[in-house]
């Protein structure tokens, strides 16, 4: 059986040879993961003997791997914001520039928001992993919060994460905003945004084309949630998307017809208040 460290060399060299560029963290991450130890005692521990059984198991976590099955899905969750997630098949993997959109609204409501006159009410939606809504949620416990998403698998991931993370928070199954009545102040919403046509990375083939792809270059989904926004946002409400770059210009085209003013673009994310 080889140690620790002999087998590192050889995953790593394995990925590499399959043009993985995170090579050495990815075998460290699935190594720690299949042993249950931190990629710490990796370092200490080089020479220590792998278990024959560990060794299987790490060995077809790279196998998945070399088939550019994202390292999130093999081990089962992902950081956002500092915590950790669990994440599924059923889920969109969470992404750091989605984390912009905590910032935005961090800077939005100020250090001071527990001191405002009405709770505000918050919706995610397309949620996901439910990273955004209870990142929210714990970065603000004054606000009342509900995550919305079309595929029941990936609410049960997302209340599973609300649990494990002390986040209490309102799920609602439902095809973006329809059957949801109640005014809302803001909106987050990480939507399916990839056009079909675009290159993307082989690891995206994966991840539920449902929380990917939509139609009209896009930006079918994101259409569809402003002209609902226009009839729940409140007055003063806010709504932050995420999109490619190259969408927002067409994006803040279309908000204008609904009483959305653009507030700010930064990244990946666009806000927008409501007139």
């Amino acid at each position: 059986m080889p140690a620790i460290n002999a087998w590192l060399i050889d995953a790593t060299a394995r990925l590499k040879g399959a043009g993985i560029q995170s090579a050495r963290l990815d075998a460290e991450l699935i190594l720690s993961h299949t042993i249950k130890r931190p990629r710490t005692y990796l370092h200490a521990h080089g020479d220590e003997l792998l278990d024959p059984r560990h060794r299987e198991i790490a060995d077809a976590r790279i196998d998945m791997r070399l088939d550019f099955t994202p390292i999130a899905y093999i081990i089962g969750h992902k950081e956002f914001y500092g915590r950790p997630f669990k994440v599924t098949t059923a889920t969109l993997i969470p992404r750091p520039e989605s984390e912009t959109m905590i910032e935005m609204l961090n800077a939005s409501l100020g250090s001071n928001a527990s001191l405002l006159p009405n709770t505000k009410r918050l919706v995610d939606v397309g949620t996901g992993t439910g990273c955004l809504g209870i990142t929210a949620k714990l970065e603000h416990p004054e606000l009342d919060i509900t995550l919305i998403d079309i595929s029941q698998h990936a609410l049960n991931v997302a209340e599973k994460n609300a649990k494990a993370l002390g986040a209490t928070v309102t799920l609602h199954h439902g095809d973006l905003l329809r059957g949801y009545a109640l005014p809302i102040d803001i909106i987050l919403a990480n939507l399916p945004y990839v056009d079909r046509e675009w290159d993307v990375s082989p690891e995206t083939r994966s991840e539920p084309d449902v929380a990917l792809y939509a139609s009209n270059h896009g930006l079918a989904s994101i259409f569809v949630l402003i002209s609902q926004a226009d009839q729940l946002l409140t007055a003063n409400g806010i709504l932050y998307l995420e999109a490619d770059p190259r969408q927002h210009h067409d994006i803040i085209s279309y908000a204008k017809q609904y009483r959305l003013q653009h507030l700010q673009t930064n990244g990946f994310i666009v806000s927008f208040c409501k007139q």
